[in-house]
């Protein structure tokens, strides 16, 4: 838990006159699950683009396993991105694919394993998350439950040492968002992976977190276990967690 998996070093990015990010340190424990708060349009999703490479920044650098991310390009990168699961906030699954054709889109397109050990190993990763007897059915005849589930498996079909979470719980009912959350946690045991998570919801970053980190104004303005922040008295966390209108963060930034 010690040893550095990810590292984040002064990142700024900027489109046109709107500086979003303004230097983002962070770094990442191998094994461990940080949680990224912020409100939306803070630059969340901005920050996970950057550390798998759809993005590069105008300054600064990112590290994940002692590679340079930012330094990659062409071919390098779309190497090291295998190495990467991400589940999107739309799950963003292929209506066109079955469910075990979205789940094993990856190992389809870039292994040689013939189509009946995709379809195998799409099953498996299906029953890591609890769906079984699916694996035929199309996206449109999933629930949104379901199609979360089906998009973290596929997050993991490739056995990824690093899992990025955009928003894992929009759009989902209280039950749902809990299943996912359980879901999130199960795997980090099971799987040993590293993982980043960026969200708005409170009750889901209490949960799957290890430490969160709140992006504030461009950078990373508090970091601390889900009981430290709980705790803090720093104004602008305290504002975020109890959902006030009242306080230093603006009510129409973002």
């Amino acid at each position: 838990m010690d040893q550095v998996m990810i590292e984040i070093t002064d990142l700024k990015k900027g489109f046109g006159d709107n500086a979003v990010l303004k230097g983002v340190n962070l770094r990442v424990r191998r094994g461990e699950t940080v949680v990224v708060i912020g409100r939306s349009g803070c630059g969340k999703s901005v920050l996970l683009k950057h550390i798998i490479g759809l993005m590069k920044p105008d300054s600064g650098r990112i590290v994940v396993d002692g590679v340079e991310v930012t330094a990659l390009a062409g071919e390098e990168l779309i190497e090291f991105r295998k190495r990467f699961g991400m589940l999107f906030q739309s799950s963003a699954l292929f209506d066109s694919l079955s469910v075990w054709e979205n789940v094993g889109l990856g190992l389809l397109e870039h292994t040689d394993l013939d189509e009946n050990e995709v379809r195998r190993i799409a099953r498996e990763k299906l029953e890591l998350v609890g769906l079984t007897q699916v694996e035929d059915l199309r996206p449109s005849e999933l629930s949104g439950g379901m199609k979360k589930r089906v998009g973290l498996a596929r997050a993991i079909a490739m056995d990824p040492p690093v899992v990025l979470y955009d928003e894992p719980t929009t759009g989902l009912d209280p039950i749902m968002a809990d299943v996912i959350n359980q879901l999130i946690r199960r795997l980090q045991t099971t799987l040993q992976v590293t993982s980043i998570a960026v969200t708005h919801d409170m009750n889901s970053a209490m949960k799957i977190g290890d430490r969160l980190a709140m992006l504030y104004g461009g950078r990373i303005v508090f970091e601390g276990t889900p009981e430290e922040v709980k705790a803090t008295q720093d104004p602008v966390v305290r504002q975020f967690v109890e959902g006030r209108a009242e306080g230093p963060i603006p009510i129409y930034e973002g």
